[in-house]
Order: structure tokens, then C-alpha cells, then sequence
């Protein structure tokens, strides 16, 4: 017996049901940024943000795990990026369909599922030790660069991919070159695209910590960095020990420095998605 709904009903379900789908996603997501907001918006304060901790860290500031942060995920950022983008740009507009791609496509996608673990370990083999890095600045974001790569080339290819093909066309009948289309046609219209693809790998590097705990982050530093090759203290790191490895730790401070974290991912990740948009309102189509 076939049984016929109604379209309208149908797609009524299944608004219905991507709905449930869509709270039941962010209501985890409000209880976790509520629980964080309650414990810890006490331990707020001017000398929490811009001072050195003491008293083994149950006092003071957070403010060179702040700056660490920032340096290690700003550097990473401008390592990624432009690689990124230009391996998404020869893959996309001059790479052949041919058995070498199709392997360098495929080794991308497996790549964006091996566990941060693991590339802190590769960081510390080869940025670390093998490369003279050192703990430093340098030999982590060289580390979260290579793990943010994939999600930089996914994304790039597909905003790319998402410009229609007609404009390329109608640039080429017009003498211009292939360069000369991508950068001034194919790039400004994808731009929206790409920011996309940063926004999500500053979201998903700040908060690393196995990548950074072997290449870049300490216990305690009683300083800001000089130079790129200067060990830091990190947020994702500290708040690590001070939850785990310090005993009789203040419930406010820990949940502070979370608080911390989170608003500077989202700062972050703010800036990126307005600039997202301003790309995206200068787009002709």
C-alpha cells in the first residue's frame, strides 16, 4: 500500500525535525556558556587580566597566558592562511584531474581526522628537535599551522569552487590571463568563503592543548615573550593544570580563566566573521 503525504505537511515535518535537531545542538551549548559565565565572572577583574600570577598561580593574573595565546594562534594564522589558500587555488583552477591530485585530495580529508595528539608529537620531532626550534613560540604555531591546514584547503577550494564558471569564461574572452582571472575575478568573490575557513580554524586552535603542551606552552613564566623562540605560558594549558595539578585551586579562578578563553575565541572569531561579511556585501552576485 503507497502511502502519500502531503507536501506541504511533509516539508512541515521536516522542518519540524531539523528544528528539534537545531535545539537539541545549542541547548548543551547555552547550559555550558551559562555554567562558565556564573562560576566565573567573579574572578574577573583588571588585575586578573593584566597581571602576573602568584602565590602558585591561585592568585594574581592570567595576563602572559593571555599574550601567549594570542601569539601562538596569530602566528599560525598567518602561517596557514596564504599556504593554505594558494594550495586550495592550484588544486582548484590548475591541478589536472589525475591520479596524483585525487591521492593529494584524498591525504588532505585523512588528514583533518588525525588527533592534535599526534601532530603535537610531530611538532616535537620535528619543529622542536630536528629543526632546533626549541619550546617556543615558533615550533608551536608551525605545529598548529600543519593541523589547521586541511580546513584551510577544504574551505578555500570550496568557496572557490563556488564562483561560477561563466566569469572565469567571460575574463579569458576578454585576453585576460589565468593568474590574472583568479586574483582579480575568482579571489574577490570567494573571499567570503575563505573567511569562513579562518573563522573555524582560529575557533578550533585556540583551544588546543596536546599540540602546544609539546611544542610550545610551560607551567609558569614569570615574563612576556621577547622573540619567537621564547617559551610561553597558554590559556588552554593553564587552565589544564590549575583544574588538574594544583591542589586546593579557587572554583572561581578556574572557571574565570575558561571565561577567558572563551570570550577571546569569540573576539576572534568576531572579527573574522565581519570581515566575512564585509567581503560578502562587495560580492556582485
Amino acid at each position: 500500500m503507497n502511502l502519500k503525504l502531503n507536501p506541504k505537511l511533509s516539508q512541515k515535518l521536516a522542518f519540524s525535525v531539523l528544528f528539534l535537531a537545531t535545539i537539541f545542538v545549542i541547548i548543551p551549548v547555552i547550559i555550558i556558556i551559562f555554567n562558565i559565565v556564573k562560576n566565573g565572572y567573579s574572578a574577573i577583574s583588571w588585575e586578573f587580566l593584566f597581571s602576573m600570577p602568584k602565590d602558585g598561580m591561585r592568585a594574581g593574573g592570567i595576563f602572559p597566558a593571555i599574550i601567549g595565546t594570542l601569539s601562538i594562534v596569530l602566528c599560525a594564522i598567518c602561517i596557514t592562511l596564504p599556504i593554505g589558500v594558494l594550495a586550495a587555488i592550484y588544486l582548484n583552477e590548475y591541478a589536472k584531474d589525475n591520479l596524483l591530485t585525487r591521492i593529494i585530495k584524498l591525504a588532505i580529508v585523512n588528514l583533518a581526522g588525525v588527533p592534535s595528539v599526534v601532530y603535537g608529537l610531530f611538532g616535537l620531532g620535528i619543529f622542536v628537535m630536528l629543526l632546533g626550534c626549541g619550546v617556543s613560540i615558533l615550533a608551536g604555531a608551525l605545529t598548529l599551522s600543519i593541523m589547521e591546514l586541511p580546513v584551510i584547503i577544504t574551505t578555500s577550494r570550496a568557496a572557490l569552487n563556488s564562483v561560477p564558471y561563466p566569469f572565469r569564461e567571460a575574463s579569458w574572452s576578454l585576453g585576460v590571463s589565468r593568474w590574472q582571472t583568479i586574483r582579480y575575478v575568482v579571489l574577490p568573490n570567494a573571499l567570503p568563503g575563505i573567511m569562513t575557513g579562518a573563522i573555524l580554524s582560529i575557533a578550533r586552535i585556540s583551544g588546543e592543548t596536546a599540540p602546544i603542551l609539546f611544542t610550545a606552552a610551560a607551567f609558569y613564566v614569570p615574563h612576556l615573550p621577547n622573540s619567537m623562540f621564547d617559551q610561553v605560558m597558554a590559556l588552554p594549558y593553564h587552565l589544564y593544570i590549575i583544574s588538574t595539578q594544583i591542589p586546593n585551586m579557587p572554583k572561581n579562578i578556574i572557571f574565570g580563566t575558561a571565561l577567558v578563553l572563551l570570550m577571546l575565541v569569540l573576539s576572534m572569531s568576531l572579527v573574522a566573521i565581519v570581515a566575512r561579511i564585509y567581503f560578502r556585501k562587495t560580492r556582485k552576485w
